[in-house]
């Protein structure tokens, strides 16, 4: 595997994008662009007292800063390599009695960190803070009466001992949080943390069917080759999940990252016949149900987000079902709304154990995505992964096998081998490789073994399903 520098790209600019990067040699899948710290970053307000403010990760007992009673740390080493970081934070907080909103202390960090090293380019940086987009004429009324309350409360915040930066530059800094970001996951990769800046990676322009994929691994965000790229070929990162038709996406693009997709997906609409899929042949159903049924999909996937937000997951499921049997006749294998109830139905059913239910949703869904994403895209691999993990829970063995060998297969390109959840897989894959052999040896003892083990320990339990959908890289506020 190739494993690329800074030297590895370049910046150039790009006709009716503004900048963009640029290969300068050849890379092929599962290659490692470019790995970049971040230049500042910082945990959620929500998870503050779980997170490991240095390296992002999810801890059961924390160091707290004995100072200001604030920061949180894995152990003397990560507390050690934070303090270049925090020193200015740490007298801030106490000075100010309590820590402010995320936005606030990254921009702090952004700003004490130029205070320290200036706002020319850093080592590593192919572009500097100063240079990089805000976006600020474009925000609305909402967005700028947020910008306002931002900038009051960083200077509330901000020391008066501090290098005082002019109104402009703040509004710039909190302009270029919000349409740079970056989110951070935790180690597995399975919930967002933090948010950062990263100024290699703000350069890499959307593309809906991209050639590079995103994955925070190990403290540093990776770059990562999803196709062959060649030298000279511009490398390209999705804003957005596919999995919504081409108009949706581009208006999600416009509102929040302020431009209009011209990709040749959103040009051409690909795969927006497969997304808006209804059923063919003698029962085709009429444009007037159709239209029913998406109503009643979209009022259905209302009512599912209030009960899992009470954690009515029974509640769910019923729902589920009803949405299903009205979908079933009318709406296409590939539909965008039935996707998403299956998607939907197998994540709860798997928390509640009911298993064989939900490998069979799982299996529908998977057969769907399969169609319409790109077959090296990071939410296919988890997805993929989730209903191998369901089968092998409902005792298919063999299907189970077939699925995490899959997904194995997709996370080996978009996050690695040395990623956490990529070595988890692996363990998965070798345990399942062993029950298939067995099963095949004699069907009838891998039952009863598997009956035995189950009555002697508690299944593995799937984690409780979140109202969040897998942390998308890109930090912007809906």
């Amino acid at each position: 595997m190739t494993k690329g520098g800074m030297e590895s790209v370049e910046v150039f600019t790009s006709e009716g994008k503004g900048r963009g990067l640029k290969a300068q040699k050849e890379f092929l899948p599962g290659d490692v662009i470019f790995a970049e710290p971040a230049y500042a970053a910082v945990v959620f307000d929500s998870l503050t007292h779980v997170i490991c403010h240095t390296c992002f990760k999810r801890q059961e007992r924390l160091h707290r800063c004995g100072q200001c009673k604030f920061a949180y740390y894995c152990d003397r080493t990560c507390q050690r390599a934070a303090w270049l970081n925090h020193k200015n934070e740490c007298s801030a907080i106490k000075r100010h009695g309590k820590a402010p909103t995320e936005n606030i202390r990254l921009a702090a960090r952004i700003m004490w960190k130029m205070e320290r090293e200036g706002s020319g380019l850093s080592e590593g940086c192919l572009v500097s803070i100063d240079d990089l987009q805000n976006h600020v004429e474009n925000f609305g009324e909402e967005e700028k009466k947020d910008l306002r309350i931002d900038v009051e409360s960083f200077l509330e915040f901000w020391p008066p001992q501090s290098q005082q930066f002019g109104m402009q530059y703040i509004s710039h800094i909190f302009g270029v949080i919000n349409c740079n970001a970056f989110t951070l996951s935790d180690q597995r990769g399975l919930q967002a943390v933090g948010v950062g800046i990263f100024p290699n990676l703000c350069q890499a322009n959307h593309d809906c069917w991209p050639n590079c994929t995103v994955i925070f691994n190990n403290g540093k965000i990776e770059l990562r080759a999803l196709s062959k790229i060649s030298p000279g070929d511009e490398l390209t990162v999705s804003y957005v999940d596919f999995l919504n038709v081409s108009e949706e996406r581009r208006k999600q693009l416009k509102k929040q990252y302020y431009f209009d997709c011209t990709c040749e997906h959103c040009k051409k609409q690909i795969k927006d016949d497969l997304m808006l899929a209804v059923k063919e042949g003698e029962n085709k159903p009429s444009a007037e149900t159709v239209k029913e049924v998406i109503q009643f999909s979209k009022d259905t996937l209302e009512k599912i987000n209030k009960a899992r937000l009470e954690g009515v997951y029974h509640e769910v499921v019923k729902l589920c079902r009803d949405c299903l049997k009205k979908q079933e006749p009318v709406l296409g294998d590939t539909n965008l709304y039935l996707l998403r109830i299956l998607s939907i139905a197998s994540e709860v059913l798997s928390y509640l154990q009911m298993f064989e239910e939900a490998a069979d949703y799982a299996k529908r869904m998977v057969d769907g995505y399969m169609k319409i994403y790109h077959p090296n895209n990071a939410q296919l691999g988890m997805a993929v992964m989730r209903a191998g993990v369901t089968h092998w829970h409902a005792g298919l063995i063999e299907a189970g096998h077939g699925m995490i060998c899959k997904a194995y297969a997709i996370l080996l390109i978009t996050h690695g081998p040395s990623h956490p959840i990529t070595k988890d897989l692996e363990v998965m894959r070798v345990q399942t490789e062993m029950e298939l052999r067995m099963f095949q040896q004699n069907e009838f003892m891998y039952y009863k073994m598997r009956e035995a083990a189950l009555k002697n320990q508690k299944i593995q339990v799937m984690p409780e399903p979140s109202n969040e959908t897998a942390p998308s890289l890109f930090h912007k506020k809906e």
